[in-house]
């Protein structure tokens, strides 16, 4: 699947994929590319970081490293740095190959990014913890989880379970003991919390 906003390089990169003997289905929007995705069902999702207005590339991936984590993601972006295209960088998923625009001297190039991109996500799923090594957490310290993977706020996590911010706060302090991910100040356990669960490395009782 191949996300441009670029009608003209989006019809020119889909036509030397499919040349090559590549099927694309070629779509200008997140909203689309989430729309059609599973009745394409792709190999890979190329796309680009900056969309236009709307959601971006990386909320694209997002989406796919959760619901499609089998599904290779490439980036095909004119910037040499993500932090030039979108903000936050830091959310696109760790098994992204990223390749720069520029440096696409043929459809050659694109084609072994694309390879990669299907290579790495295999790897990173064999590299997922074996049950025996999961960290094993209550069914209410899953759903604080959950809630925190969503992006609720500690004041909408007390709202959505009817307690007292207060005992929510517990909640989360008591999740993230479970976890390991308290003890550093130096890191944000939300953060390690959310890709300990996205790995694969969380079981629930």
């Amino acid at each position: 699947m191949l996300v441009e906003d670029e009608e003209f390089t989006r019809n020119m990169v889909a036509e030397m994929l499919t040349n090559s003997g590549v099927i694309v289905s070629g779509v200008a929007t997140v909203a689309k590319a989430i729309a059609t995705i599973d009745t394409f069902d792709p190999h890979v999702v190329l796309t680009d970081l900056d969309l236009g207005h709307g959601p971006d590339g990386a909320d694209l991936l997002l989406k796919v490293f959760k619901d499609r984590p089998w599904t290779g993601m490439v980036i095909m972006t004119a910037h040499a740095s993500p932090e030039l295209a979108i903000s936050d960088a830091s959310r696109i998923p760790d098994p992204t190959v990223y390749i720069v625009k520029s440096e696409i001297k043929s459809i050659a190039n694109l084609l072994l990014a694309i390879e990669e991109s299907i290579e790495k996500t295999g790897k990173f799923q064999k590299s997922v913890a074996a049950v025996s090594e999961k960290i094993t957490i209550t069914a209410s310290q899953a759903e604080i989880l959950r809630m925190i993977a969503d992006g609720l706020s500690n004041a909408s996590i007390a709202k959505e379970r009817d307690i007292t911010l207060r005992a929510a706060e517990a909640l989360i302090q008591r999740t993230f003991q479970a976890l390991g991910v308290n003890s550093d100040p130096t890191v944000n356990p939300r953060v390690v919390a959310v890709r300990m669960w996205h790995q694969g490395k969380v079981a629930v009782k």
